[in-house]
């Protein structure tokens, strides 16, 4: 019986050393074949790098004011009798906006300009009776005296009357009227707003520490998703005194606006020209991998791999990045002109990895980009 056991137990040893040995000898090759195997080359396109030299340009954030801006307003109390504009339309200086009741004023007209007739007739009275000397020289200056004001009790009232007629103080652009016929107006009330629309300002602010860049006459250009084009212009007044708190100064620039496109109190991205600039690396913003650590590209070159074979792999440059421009980035560091630069594929490659390049379709590398018709 012991025996038997013996043998039994002796059998099942064997059984289980020639099981591990077979897995052992398995596993090892599959090992070895993982080791061996490497991935396919990932499809990528590139650029050759090129050396450009951007001008160096300010980008600050500008607000749209106009030359003449006001809200003309009641310069009296009064009923708005007729109303002789349209909102939105353009005016010339001196033209009729609005009219208030003067039935009041008219009839103190009438009875001042007959007050001032009985004074004149009592002064020419006065004239002849003084030549002849029979009234005194107070009695005469007395009714000269009372000529006058009466002559300047009908020059207010028409004064009055003049004032009660609302005219517009410059050409320009109306906006929504405010007021209705009929209406009460004390003195002061909004009646609608007046813009001069041609030629418009830009105001924008600039870090002290830029403001010995800038000179009057420099060109400016603003751009805006509600503007089909980028006007330009030029600066025109710099700011006398430094903001304490932002330590920033006031720049004005004047831009010609004969479309009325440019708006006041819009706000708009600004292109302040500073200087030659230096030189740049331009690449496809696509090129670029941000990451919280750092921004990277992808330069391609020959590698050999473990076993020392060349293929064509990539290798990963940290860069630092200057303005953007279109579809554009400047680098300023980290990539030399005639470095080939992988332009899509960045998310999927690490450094080392094997690329194959295709260059039938690349990212668009435009400078200056404009919409497509859809």
């Amino acid at each position: 019986m012991r025996k038997r056991m013996l043998i039994l137990v002796a059998a099942l040893l064997a059984f289980t050393i020639a099981v591990g040995s077979y897995k052992f000898f398995q596993i090892k090759a599959a090992i070895a074949a993982g080791m061996a195997w490497t991935p396919p080359p990932e499809a990528v396109t590139t650029v050759v790098a090129s050396s450009e030299k951007w001008p160096a340009t300010l980008s600050p954030i500008g607000t749209v004011a106009a030359v003449h801006g006001v809200t003309v307003s009641a310069d009296l109390p009064g009923i708005v009798e007729s109303i002789t504009f349209d909102s939105g339309r353009n005016v010339k200086a001196g033209d009729v906006l609005v009219r208030l009741d003067t039935s009041q004023e008219r009839a103190q007209l009438a009875a001042a300009q007959a007050a001032a007739e009985l004074a004149k007739l009592n002064a020419d009275r006065t004239q002849k009776l003084f030549e002849k000397q029979v009234i005194s020289q107070a009695e005469f200056d007395q009714t000269n005296a009372e000529l006058k004001q009466a002559e300047a009790h009908v020059g207010e009232i028409q004064a009055v009357i003049e004032r009660k007629t609302i005219h517009a103080p410059f050409s320009g652009t109306l906006g929504i009227r405010k007021v209705n016929v009929g209406q009460y107006l004390t003195a002061g009330d909004p009646i609608v707003p007046l813009q001069s629309m041609d030629p418009v300002y830009v105001n924008f602010t600039v870090p002290q520490q830029q403001l010995a860049e800038l000179r009057l006459g420099a060109p400016v250009r603003v751009s805006a998703e509600s503007l089909s084009s980028t006007p330009a212009g030029r600066i025109t007044a710099i700011n006398s005194e430094v903001d304490e708190s932002t330590r920033n100064v006031q720049i004005q620039a004047t831009f010609e606006n004969p479309r009325g496109t440019l708006r006041p109190g819009m706000f708009v991205n600004v292109e302040v020209s500073v200087g030659s600039g230096e030189p740049v690396v331009a690449l496809p913003a696509s090129a670029i991998s941000y990451a919280p650590y750092g921004n990277s590209v992808f330069v391609v070159a020959e590698m050999k791999s473990p076993k020392g074979q060349t293929y064509k792999g990539v290798e990963q440059r940290f860069v630092t990045l200057g303005a953007g421009r279109g579809d554009q980035v400047a680098v300023v560091s980290g990539v030399h002109a005639g470095d080939e630069v992988v332009t899509s594929g960045v998310f999927k490659l690490r450094n080392g990895a094997a690329v194959l390049v295709n260059n039938k379709v690349r990212p668009s590398n435009n400078p200056a980009p404009k919409p497509e018709d859809s």
